[in-house]
């Protein structure tokens, strides 16, 4: 077994039963290259932590518009879980499609923050750079979550 399959394993441990759909390495690794493109502070792609996703998803369900552009990654070793079960259901209130991720410390490296994440919510512009690799991750996750 390598380093890097020792790595994963580890990470599959920790992950809470709820986590669900979970991303297979390929999909992770894609989610985690997409959110450190986007994370650049001109654009304003990129909003992470439970407090300014749940409150941009409230204000959104408030006003009925939706971003077909969005895509909220949550991370699936998150202790106490408590504090993101609520995530998941304002996503299916305003059809965002959402997914899981075995590691918070890699979705606070790839959103370049220094203390962990426990979600990131890509809310892209039509004319964004990464809009392409935006569908091709929304595509899989759809796939996972039928």
């Amino acid at each position: 077994m390598s380093d890097s399959e020792e790595q994963q394993e580890t990470k599959q441990i920790h992950v809470s039963p709820i986590a669900k759909p979970l991303a297979n390495p390929k999909l992770t690794s894609k989610l985690l290259k997409l959110i450190k493109k986007s994370a650049t502070k001109e654009r304003r792609e990129l909003k992470r932590g439970v407090r300014i996703i749940s409150k941009i998803l409230r204000k959104a369900k408030q006003a009925k518009t939706t971003n077909p552009n969005r895509l909220l990654v949550i991370a699936g070793d998150v202790s106490p879980i408590d504090i993101i079960t609520h995530i998941p259901v304002l996503c299916e209130e305003n059809n965002v499609p959402y997914v899981y991720v075995p590691s918070k410390d890699d979705l606070a490296t790839g959103s370049e923050t220094k203390g962990s994440t426990c979600c990131v919510l890509l809310d892209l512009n039509n004319d964004s750079p990464q809009l392409k690799l935006l569908k091709q991750c929304q595509e899989k996750v759809q796939k996972m979550s039928s």
